[in-house]
C-alpha cells in the first residue's frame, strides 16, 4: 500500500512538474539587462487577470490577491478579467465577485472559450458597457446544485441554504442584467446555454467581438498606455 501511495505521489509531482514547463517565459530587455516573467506576471503588468479553469478556492484566491494588488497600483485605471470557466464551487466564485464590487477600478470582463455556472455570474458582474464575449464562446446559467448526505436532519438544513443559495444568485444576475427576477429564475431551473448573442440579449454581456475594437468605437481594450479612469 505505501509503495503505491509513493508511486502516485511522483506521478503527481510529475505532472506538476510539466505544468510548470507549459507555462511561457517573456524576456524583456530593461536598463538594468534582461528581465525574465511568466506569461501570466506579464499579463499582470498590463491589468490583465486570467480566471481560467475550475473556480476552487485556490483560483479564488490568485484572483482575489491580484485585483487588491491592482487597486493598490492604481484605483482609477481599469481592469480586464478574462474568463474561460466551467464554474465550480459557489463559495470561491462568490469571493471573487465580492472582491469585484468592493475594489475602486472598474472591472472588464472578458469570455473567452466559456462562462458557465459561476464563471458566468463573474462575467455578467463587470461594469456596465465593458462585458465582452468574443464571437465562438458559450454562457451558461443555472441553479446551484448539491450533493447532501448524512442524517434527515444534516439534508434538510442543507436544503434550506442550498434553496437561499438559489435566491442569492438569482438576485445577482438581476442586479446586473436588468432582468425580472421570474425570467432568471425560469432559465435557471436548468442547465440554459447560451451563444454570445442571446447572453447580450439577456444583459449577460455588452458587446460581442470577433476583433480588438477601432481606437474611436468608445470600447475600452486592454492597452499598456491605457489612461487613467475616474473612479466609479
Amino acid at each position: 500500500m505505501l509503495k503505491s501511495v509513493s508511486g502516485i505521489l511522483k506521478q503527481c509531482q510529475a505532472h506538476s512538474k510539466r505544468q510548470i514547463h507549459l507555462i511561457p517565459m517573456v524576456v524583456e530587455q530593461t536598463g538594468r539587462g534582461e528581465r525574465a516573467y511568466d506569461i501570466y506576471s506579464r499579463l499582470l503588468k498590463e491589468r490583465i487577470i486570467c480566471l481560467m479553469g475550475n473556480i476552487n478556492d485556490d483560483l479564488s484566491s490568485l484572483v482575489v490577491a491580484q485585483l487588491l494588488y491592482l487597486q493598490s497600483e492604481n484605483a482609477n485605471k481599469p481592469i480586464h478579467l478574462y474568463i474561460n470557466s466551467p464554474g465550480g464551487v459557489v463559495t470561491a466564485g462568490l469571493a471573487i465577485y465580492d472582491t469585484m464590487q468592493y475594489v475602486k477600478p472598474p472591472i472588464a470582463t472578458w469570455c473567452v472559450g466559456q462562462a458557465c455556472s459561476m464563471g458566468s455570474l463573474l462575467l455578467t458582474a463587470g461594469e456596465q458597457g465593458m462585458r465582452y464575449s468574443l464571437p465562438n464562446a458559450r454562457i451558461m446559467i443555472h441553479q446551484p446544485s448539491g450533493g447532501a448526505q448524512g442524517q434527515a436532519t444534516d439534508i434538510q438544513i442543507q436544503a434550506k441554504e442550498i434553496v437561499k443559495l438559489k435566491e442569492q444568485l438569482t438576485n445577482i444576475y438581476v442586479k446586473h442584467t436588468k432582468q425580472p427576477y421570474e425570467r432568471l429564475y425560469e432559465r435557471m431551473e436548468r442547465d440554459s446555454y447560451m451563444c454570445p448573442e442571446e447572453a447580450r440579449d439577456m444583459g449577460l454581456v455588452d458587446h460581442v467581438l470577433a476583433h480588438p475594437p477601432a481606437p474611436d468605437a468608445g470600447i475600452a481594450a486592454p492597452t499598456s498606455d491605457e489612461e487613467d479612469k475616474s473612479d466609479k
